[in-house]
């Protein structure tokens, strides 16, 4: 942190592996942090000998352990930090021995992978709109699915005052398919399933870039140091601003 300028307070909390910077920014409109007592303005700068707080509760500058996990999502469990609101919340039900936060979401009623960590940089590297890093669901419909909707959901459904881009679907069952995206508009599979008469019955989460599915419902372990240097090579050439057009889009991270 440089002696004059400081750096801005959403991304120190995130630095300190307090949370994501779009968490941070919610804290600050709700006027949740402190910066030597006194409730800061969005943009504001911390400096070197400045006294951060959440919620009354000093922040540490001493960096932990870096911590990367992969957690199997179930059903019912609601991906936010904000333990005061939701009873079936992640953090509550990893029950992690120090303070972590997902990456992106998945939506209550979705299930599977989602990573979870303490480090703020990687959370920007992977959320950010231009990287365009895959995705893959197992999906389920209530009905038979058609070469029409094979066709449609590979080649762009319209939703959200966009059109969904090019994406990779196979059909593995009669009422269930693969898709890989690279996008992740709001309820992206949902919408596009909607938009095309299908009710998702069932969808899982089963692999984020390189990291695979591979734990029980309800289990996590932590990133493999080859699993952890594939995903920053992937993530190597992120842009270092968020394209603003999706930035909202790509945080909230398919909420399925």
């Amino acid at each position: 942190m440089s002696e004059t300028t400081g750096i801005r307070i959403n991304k120190y909390l995130s630095e300190q592996g307090f949370c994501s910077r779009r968490a941070a920014d919610k804290l600050i409109e709700q006027r949740r942090v402190t910066i030597n007592g006194v409730v800061p303005e969005m943009g504001t700068k911390v400096l070197p000998d400045d006294a951060v707080a959440v919620d009354g509760e000093p922040i540490t500058k001493t960096k932990e352990r870096p911590v990367y996990l992969a957690f199997n999502k179930p059903v019912g469990i609601v991906c936010t930090t904000d333990t005061r609101v939701e009873k079936d919340n992640i953090i509550e039900y990893i029950n992690y021995p120090t303070r972590i936060f997902p990456i992106g979401r998945l939506d209550k009623p979705s299930e599977g992978l989602i990573l979870l960590t303490n480090d703020g940089d990687i959370v920007n590297k992977i959320l950010r709109a231009r990287n365009n890093h895959e995705k893959e669901y197992i999906v389920t419909v209530d009905h038979t699915i058609s070469e029409r909707f094979l066709h449609q959901m590979a080649t762009g459904i319209p939703i959200l005052d966009t059109v969904t881009k090019d994406c990779e679907v196979e059909q593995i069952g009669r009422k269930t398919f693969r898709i890989v995206l690279t996008q992740g508009l709001n309820r992206q599979i949902r919408r596009m399933c909607e938009y095309l008469e299908y009710r998702v019955t069932k969808l899982k989460r089963v692999r984020i870039m390189n990291i695979i599915l591979d734990m029980p419902v309800g289990a996590y372990r932590e990133l493999t140091a080859e699993e952890l240097e594939e995903l920053n090579r992937l993530t190597a050439t992120s842009t270092k601003q968020f394209d603003s057009t999706t930035q909202e889009d790509m945080l909230d991270d398919e909420m399925d």
